[in-house]
């Protein structure tokens, strides 16, 4: 798992951050204005319903037939936690060990995203080395698994939250005995001594590949992950 591999590489402490209540909100009504607004929405609305895709979250142009449309996507904010994020509104959140957030596409539970805040004795995840660094530790650490035969980073990326935290983005392809080829997408930023990790993992096998529509959807998901106001 990605959320286990950084935790070791960036050396988080013993304690166990205890699962937070979370709470699913209502989308901003015009996305341009500012992402705070946003994030208060979140905060302070106990509804979730669809919302427009913000074009700054959009960091790719791909065609119109691959963007989502206002249902796909929802809201969702764990406050005590302190993250945000969007998720696809079909996909049921469930419980697990270890998992600050978790939920799964329903019928099949290994299309999932994964959310999980530890500490960790770092300020930032630059102290710990660049996103490409971080990148060549994560496939490392794959490819010494027994179970995985292959494995492949395909993008590395950084940006910038609202506080500029630095946000570290990765994509890679792990071929596994354990349900085949998947497709990962991982994010990762460190505030007040606590390591936030998202991690989304969809099936990709050469037979079924993954679409550009649900592609750009998990894309979405990846460039929302960001801190509460």
């Amino acid at each position: 798992m990605t959320h286990l591999l950084l935790r070791r590489c960036c050396a988080p402490t013993s304690a166990a951050v205890p699962r937070p209540h979370c709470r699913r909100s209502n989308p901003p009504l015009n996305a341009k204005i500012c992402r705070r607004r946003t994030l208060i929405l979140l905060s302070i609305s106990p509804l979730p319903t669809f919302i427009p895709i913000p074009n700054h979250l959009n960091l790719s142009s791909p065609p119109a037939a691959a963007q989502p449309s206002p249902g796909d996507l929802v809201p969702y904010a764990d406050l005590e936690a302190g993250f945000v994020m969007l998720v696809p509104s079909s996909w049921m959140k469930v419980e697990k060990a270890g998992a600050t957030a978790l939920f799964e596409e329903e019928g099949k539970g290994s299309n999932n995203i994964g959310v999980v805040v530890n500490p960790v004795r770092l300020a930032s995840l630059r102290d710990f080395g660049s996103p490409e660094f971080v990148a060549e530790k994560l496939i490392q650490a794959e490819k010494r698994k027994e179970s995985t035969k292959a494995a492949e980073v395909i993008k590395v990326g950084e940006r910038s939250n609202h506080e500029g935290i630095p946000v570290y983005e990765f994509e890679y392809l792990v071929d596994s005995t354990r349900g085949g080829m998947k497709r990962i997408f991982s994010a990762a930023f460190v505030t007040s001594k606590k390591l936030y990790l998202l991690n989304i993992s969809h099936s990709d096998r050469p037979e079924s590949p993954l679409d550009n529509h649900t592609r750009f959807v998990l894309e979405t998901v990846l460039h929302s992950f960001d801190t509460v106001v």
